[in-house]
C-alpha cells in the first residue's frame, strides 16, 4: 500500500517546510477519501450491477493529489516510472504511454507504415487480416491508414479467430494480422505466430481487454510486433482515460514515439532539450543545415500524449493489479460453476488452450433452441438492475458505419453473425461481491422460470 512515507520520499521539493505542508495534504486526502469513496452497501434489486468499473483508494487519490501538487501536467517523472514499472510487469522491452486503448491502436498500425521500416512499411491497398467479432477501434486504424481490412470468422465459445481460417484469407497483398484477446482470453497465439512467420507478416496483439492474460506461462502482447493497452475505467487498471504501446523493437520504439509526439523526430522528453547533444548538427535533405531538430518531423503524427495525473494513478493502480487479475479470474470461475445448470440453454465460454485468461466479463451464447431471445434476457436483466454487455461491435461489417468502408471478407461470418443474435456478457471485474454475482444468478434463474411457466401454460 502506498503510504506518506512513501509519497514523500518521491517529492522533488527538498523545502522542509512544504514538504510537511504536503505531507498534511495528504492525511486530508486520505481522510476525505475515506468519508467520500467509500464502498456503498449492496441492496438486491435497487442496487445497480454493473459489467465493470474502477476499483480504487485513497493510493490513486493520494497519488493524483501529489502530481497535482508538482504542477507538472504533462507526462514526467510520474509517466517515466509508469512505463517503467508496466514494462516490468510485462516482460518487455518498451512501453510507450498514450491517452486511450483506441490511440495506443492508431499508433501500433501507423508505425508499421513508417518509410523507416523500408520495403517492410504497410503501404495504402495492403490488406490487413482481422476479426469480424471486435471493438471498432481494433480495425478503425487499418482504414484509417488506406489499408484493406480482410475479416474472418471467430470461434465459439472462445470468441478469438478461428486460427484455421487465417491460411485462406493470405493473399499477395497480406502484410499484417491485427487481433485483439477476445474479452482476456488469447487467441491461438501459437498458430497466429507461426503463420505470420511463414509469411512475413506483422503482428499486432491488442490486449486492451488483455492485461495480465497469460500464454504459455507469457505475457500476452509480447509475442507479436506490437501490444496495445487500455486504461479506460472499465480495464485491468485505470487512469480514466490512457493507454499504453509495447514492443520489443527499438526502432518500432522510436517510431511509436514519434506519431505519439506530432510526428517529430526528436525523442526529447517534454521540458527537455538536446538529448542527442546535436540539436542544432542534424542535415536532413530539403531543410537548411542545422535546423532545430525540435521541430523536425519525420511522420505524419499527433499529440496522443498522457498527462503525469494520469501516470500517477497509474502508478497506485499497478501496485493493485496482481489482487485484481486473481479476482477476475475468481469472479469468472464462480460464475462458471454457478450458470452450469442452465446449459441446457446456455453455450459457456471456454479459455483458448494453453492460456490462462484475465478475463474482462463472462461471455453467454444462447443456444438456438432456447425458449426466449437475447433481447429478451437482456430487457429483463437490465430492468432488474443487471447491467449486460454484446461482443461490442458484433459482425462490424453490419456497422452502420461500414456501409461505404472498402474491406473484403474471407470465407463467411457465421460466427461473428451468431453473436450479433445471442451472445452477452456479464462482469468479474473486481468490485463485484459474491452478493452481487449471486443476485445476477438468481435473476437469470428467474427469467428462464418465467419464460418456461409462460411457454407451458
Amino acid at each position: 500500500m502506498i503510504n506518506d512515507e512513501m509519497l514523500s520520499n518521491e517529492i522533488l521539493d527538498t523545502n522542509y517546510e512544504s514538504n510537511n505542508v504536503r505531507n498534511e495534504i495528504f492525511k486530508l486526502v486520505e481522510k476525505y477519501a475515506k468519508l467520500s469513496h467509500g464502498a456503498k452497501k449492496f441492496m438486491p434489486g435497487k442496487s445497480f450491477v454493473p459489467c465493470s468499473g474502477r476499483v480504487y483508494d485513497d493510493d490513486e487519490i493520494k497519488m493524483l493529489t501529489s502530481a497535482s501538487l508538482d504542477f507538472w501536467l504533462t507526462g514526467a517523472r510520474f509517466n517515466r516510472q509508469f512505463e517503467k514499472k508496466l514494462a516490468d510487469f510485462l516482460k518487455i522491452n518498451f512501453v510507450t504511454t498514450t491517452n486511450s486503448g483506441s490511440s495506443a491502436n492508431l499508433l501500433a498500425l501507423s508505425a508499421l507504415t513508417s518509410e523507416k521500416l523500408n520495403e517492410k512499411a504497410l503501404k495504402p491497398g495492403d490488406e490487413v487480416i482481422s476479426a469480424a467479432a471486435c471493438f471498432p477501434t481494433t480495425v478503425n486504424p487499418i482504414l484509417q491508414n488506406n489499408l484493406v481490412p480482410v475479416f474472418v470468422d471467430i470461434e465459439i465459445p472462445t470468441y478469438n479467430i478461428d486460427p484455421k481460417l487465417i491460411e485462406n484469407a493470405i493473399t499477395e497483398k497480406t502484410k499484417a494480422i491485427m487481433l485483439a484477446h477476445s474479452l482476456g482470453n488469447p487467441f491461438d497465439l501459437n498458430k497466429v505466430m507461426e503463420i505470420a512467420k511463414e509469411n512475413n507478416l506483422w503482428v499486432i496483439e491488442d490486449c486492451c481487454d488483455a492485461l495480465g492474460s497469460k500464454y504459455q506461462g507469457k505475457m500476452v502482447g509480447t509475442f507479436g510486433d506490437i501490444g496495445t493497452l487500455s486504461f479506460f475505467p472499465a480495464h485491468h487498471i485505470t487512469m480514466g482515460e490512457g493507454g499504453a504501446v509495447m514492443t520489443n523493437n527499438s526502432l518500432l520504439k522510436k517510431i511509436i514515439g514519434s506519431i505519439r509526439d506530432w510526428g517529430r523526430d526528436c525523442y526529447c522528453e517534454p521540458g527537455k532539450s538536446n538529448t542527442c547533444g546535436k540539436r542544432f548538427e542534424w542535415d536532413f535533405n530539403g531543410l537548411p543545415m542545422g535546423y532545430d531538430h525540435k521541430f523536425i518531423y519525420t511522420h505524419s503524427g499527433y499529440n496522443l500524449k498522457i498527462t503525469d495525473m494520469q501516470a500517477a494513478v497509474g502508478l497506485a493502480q499497478l501496485k493493485k493489479l496482481e489482487y485484481f487479475i486473481k479476482k477476475r479470474i475468481e469472479h469468472f470461475e464462480w460464475l462458471k460453476n454457478r450458470l452450469k445448470e442452465f446449459e441446457e440453454y446456455f453455450i459457456l465460454p471456454e479459455k483458448t488452450e494453453n492460456s490462462e485468461p484475465a478475463w474482462f466479463g463472462f461471455p453467454i451464447t444462447i443456444k438456438d433452441d432456447a425458449p426466449f431471445t437475447l433481447a429478451e434476457l437482456n430487457g429483463y436483466l437490465f430492468s432488474h438492475n443487471v447491467d449486460t454487455r454484446p461482443i461490442f461491435s458484433g459482425n462490424i461489417t453490419r456497422q452502420p458505419y461500414f456501409k461505404n468502408k472498402n474491406f473484403k471478407i474471407s470465407g463467411n461470418l457465421k460466427n461473428s453473425d451468431k453473436i450479433m443474435m445471442q451472445t452477452f456478457w456479464i462482469g468479474v471485474y473486481p468490485g463485484l461481491t459474491t452478493e452481487m454475482m449471486e443476485y445476477v444468478v438468481k435473476t437469470i434463474d428467474e427469467f428462464i422460470n418465467f419464460k418456461i411457466n409462460t411457454q407451458d401454460n
